[in-house]
């Protein structure tokens, strides 16, 4: 029987493919558990969906959203007179981009994993490096190439912050993705992202911008919302955590039926004489952007934990996916557990509105496994 948790993507979903490519061929098989009686495989494994980049379509898909030349002159001007940095402009962002697509394009058609560490950083180079180790073992290559129709979402400049954006593309019927780029010592590197590779995908609630054109970005306390984007996100990850539904935010692959495979797979382990502990930790900033509605759009990443631990000798316990191949397809009599980067983004409505939070997109991958 095969349900659909989280819907946990592998990398293949979100690497780079080319336009017109089959990516409906790369869909991974994400993590799943599979139970076993008597070294006898059998059980289940969730489906695994989307991974990295998600966008949506606001107006034109252009490769930027630059606000008007003489706009952005004077805008830049205002910056610099107040701050030691300048205003990064939306031109600017999306060449930066447009060579952070080509580095991870070749990158990845290289299964270069030296390479990564110069696109990206903290946990999605973690991500990245990790399932290009998956694919080694399987024997199998990453796809590469260029996703099309990318905008660039730019905040102003903060003195005291590095500077970010968002990179937003759009393939009708293949994914939306959205990635976020930040400015660090050694270069531009990306930092979180996420996608939503269903048919029918939402479209992203439209971003804000000021008069000269530039996203209106807010703190991870901001208040104004339903919660603040800080409290978003600990109240999506203890829901995973504790394998329950949370009634503020919209069901979901990656709310109410992640939770409730939690809760399928806590019970059939129990029948078996096993237990299950789960563990999700925030990780890095929470990058958020207003919406015209005043709501916002928020990016967060956590790793996540899941053990499995044998309460009385007899049925062992394999995983599925791509935890199957870090595990090299082992039984487990003992325990197991398998650790994994997750990445989200969500849409978080005002205050004062009746309106759910959604979580419209995801990236996860496999970093590690471990059992007896």
């Amino acid at each position: 029987m095969e349900w659909e948790p989280e819907t946990l993507s592998d990398s293949r979903w979100r690497k780079l493919v080319p336009i017109g490519a089959a990516l409906a061929t790369l869909a991974g098989l994400g993590v799943a558990v599979l139970l076993t009686r008597g070294g006898d495989p059998g059980g289940g494994s969730p489906p695994s969906p989307p991974p990295q980049r998600a966008g949506a379509g606001w107006g034109s898909a252009t490769s930027s959203a630059s606000p008007s030349p003489s706009a952005t002159k004077r805008s830049t001007a205002k910056a610099a007179a107040k701050s030691t940095s300048p205003q990064l402009t939306a031109k600017k962002a999306s060449e930066i981009f447009d060579r952070f697509q080509h580095g991870m394009s070749s990158a990845q058609a290289g299964m270069d994993e030296d390479a990564i560490g110069k696109l990206e950083q903290g946990l999605a180079a973690e991500m990245t490096k990790a399932s290009i180790s998956t694919a080694r073992l399987e024997g199998a290559k990453v796809a590469s190439g260029m996703w099309p129709n990318t905008r660039v979402w730019v905040p102003r400049h903060i003195d005291g912050l590095a500077d970010w954006f968002v990179a937003v593309s759009y393939e009708p019927e293949v994914a939306r993705i959205s990635d976020v780029m930040t400015k660090t010592g050694s270069g531009w590197r990306l930092v979180a992202s996420a996608a939503d590779a269903r048919v029918n995908a939402a479209e992203l609630p439209e971003i804000a911008t000021d008069s000269a054109g530039y996203a209106v970005s807010l703190p991870e306390n901001a208040t104004g919302l339903v919660g603040t984007p800080r409290q978003i996100v600990r109240a999506h990850l203890a829901s995973l955590e504790k394998a329950q539904p949370d009634q503020r935010f919209a069901q979901g692959r990656w709310t109410s039926e992640a939770a409730l495979f939690w809760q399928r797979e806590r019970a059939q382990l129990v029948q078996a004489g096993w237990g299950l502990t789960l563990s999700y930790e925030p990780e890095g900033a929470v990058r958020a952007l207003q919406t015209t509605d005043g709501g916002a759009l928020i990016w967060y990443a956590a790793r996540s934990t899941e053990t499995r631990t044998a309460r009385r000798m007899g049925a062992k316990v394999s995983l599925k996916g791509s935890a199957a191949v870090r595990s090299s397809h082992k039984a487990f009599g003992r325990w197991v557990s398998a650790t994994y980067g997750r990445m989200y983004v969500a849409y978080v409505p005002p205050a004062g509105t009746n309106d759910l939070v959604r979580v419209i997109g995801e990236w996860s991958e496999v970093l590690q496994t471990d059992g007896a």
